[in-house]
């Protein structure tokens, strides 16, 4: 396949403005973004690209000149986990039973980074609850990977097998929107005016006075709603009271927002959906449907709202939790960026960081657009990385440059504990200091 290009990443860009709206892709914007650096995400698959063109879609949704985007800023935003310090400590990003894991037959990627997943891993391996790698690699070796799988999944733990990409499985992916826009109001019905942008609204933040909900976690969905928070809407994230996050993942993606915990079950929860603009939906659609909180119950009960949903795996697949790692393995990005047999990885969490920033884009140009009618977007990781399957890619082995990060670092005081996180991708821009999660009022 012929190299990665900046004609990749135009035509990737044209084609999430076409799905997100009918105007036309300002005449400028392509002539701005080949003018360009590549962005120093070194992979064999188009991850420059696709973290170019992804930033660039909400750049041009906000109004803001994309020729302006620093590529190396991309490539630490899209990296920050690397970048950030809590109290002058690098936080243990990967917990030890997140990892590839080789099987009898193959390889197994399992993710545990939060407690119970950890748990669920072990218990269904038949390990101690103190048990680490080591003993983790001894058991999996005895195991072929669906027997693992099988065993891991099924005592609520997520793992999944390490595959070869399946083409046609890919294409039949792409044959739907990147970014899937549906106007869920019929014409002529209950649409409803909500509220307008703020008189204060400008360049730097387009979305000033408007309302999003963020019912979203890890990373994708964060960083969807730490984008809209950038570009002025009032974000509130909520998060239900019995599920703890881990306190350093929000620092990386709460910029700008308010945290609150609320039971989604709450009256409270509706009364803050009937005056938000727009909400982000990030669990399971299966979770979601049982709350009650799917799209169509949203826009049904709250005519006008903007909903976007982001999954793991798309809407084949409501049941299934999954994590950026996961997609990766599972899609065959992983033996792709492998050497020997061995899997590897993106050098970013970049199905997750991309997916944000389009979700961004759509609901940027939404709310800076509306009718009065809802609107529902949908895209998933495992869509994302169809995406990227589809790009154009190398076969030569790939190193990683080096990255003078100092110039593109945010430092911010979040209750008296010093953090350091990386800077906006979007130029120009300023983060507002993350609040430490679940320290604020469930209210507007």
């Amino acid at each position: 396949m012929p190299a990665p290009s900046s004609d990749t990443t135009a035509d990737l860009l044209v084609r999430v403005w076409r799905d997100t709206g009918v105007a036309p892709l300002p005449a400028d914007s392509l002539a701005s973004l080949r003018t360009l650096d590549p962005v120093p995400l070194a992979s064999r698959t188009a991850t420059a690209e696709l973290a170019l063109a992804s930033v660039a879609a909400v750049t041009v949704a906000a109004g803001l000149d994309p020729g302006s985007i620093d590529p190396r800023r991309v490539a630490v935003a899209y990296r920050s986990d690397r970048y950030l310090l809590v109290d002058g400590t690098p936080p243990p990003v990967w917990a030890p039973l997140s990892g590839f894991w080789e099987s009898g037959d193959g390889w197994v990627r399992t993710h545990g980074n939060y407690p119970h997943h950890a748990r669920a891993l072990r218990r269904a391996l038949g390990l101690s609850g103190s048990a680490g790698a080591e003993a983790v690699t001894r058991r999996m070796s005895t195991l072929s990977t669906d027997e693992a799988v099988g065993l891991i999944s099924a005592a609520g733990g997520l793992a999944v097998a390490v595959r070869h990409e399946d083409p046609e499985a890919d294409r039949a992916q792409r044959a739907a929107p990147l970014l899937d826009v549906a106007v869920a109001d019929p014409e002529g019905g209950r649409a409803k005016d909500r509220r307008t942008s703020s008189p204060d609204v400008s360049a730097r933040a387009p979305l000033a006075g408007l309302r999003v909900l963020d019912l979203t976690r890890v990373i994708a969905g964060p960083v969807c709603t730490r984008t809209l928070a950038l570009l002025g809407a009032d974000v509130l994230r909520l998060d239900p009271p019995q599920l703890p996050e881990l306190p350093w993942q929000h620092l990386d993606t709460g910029h700008g927002k308010r945290s609150a915990r609320l039971d989604a079950r709450s009256p409270e929860l509706h009364a803050l959906l009937q005056s938000a603009d727009a909400v982000v939906l990030g669990y399971r659609p299966a979770s979601l449907d049982r709350l009650g909180l799917s799209p169509d119950a949203l826009v049904e009960q709250h005519p006008g709202l903007l909903v976007a949903q982001l999954s793991a795996w798309g809407p084949d697949h409501p049941e299934r939790a999954g994590f950026d790692s996961l997609v990766q393995a599972e899609s065959g990005i992983a033996m792709i960026e492998g050497d020997d047999g061995r899997p590897g990885a993106l050098p970013a969490q970049a199905l997750d960081h991309s997916s944000g920033y389009l979700l961004a884009a759509a609901l940027t140009r939404l709310l800076r657009s509306r009718d009065g009618r809802s609107r529902i977007v949908r895209t998933s990781l495992r869509r994302v990385a169809a995406e990227l399957l589809g790009m154009p890619r190398t076969t030569a082995a790939v190193r990683a440059p080096e990255i003078d990060a100092s110039a593109h670092l945010a430092r911010f005081d979040v209750d008296g504990t010093p953090v350091v996180t990386a800077a906006p991708a979007l130029p120009g821009l300023r983060f507002e200091a993350p609040h430490a999660w679940g320290t604020d009022a469930p209210r507007w």
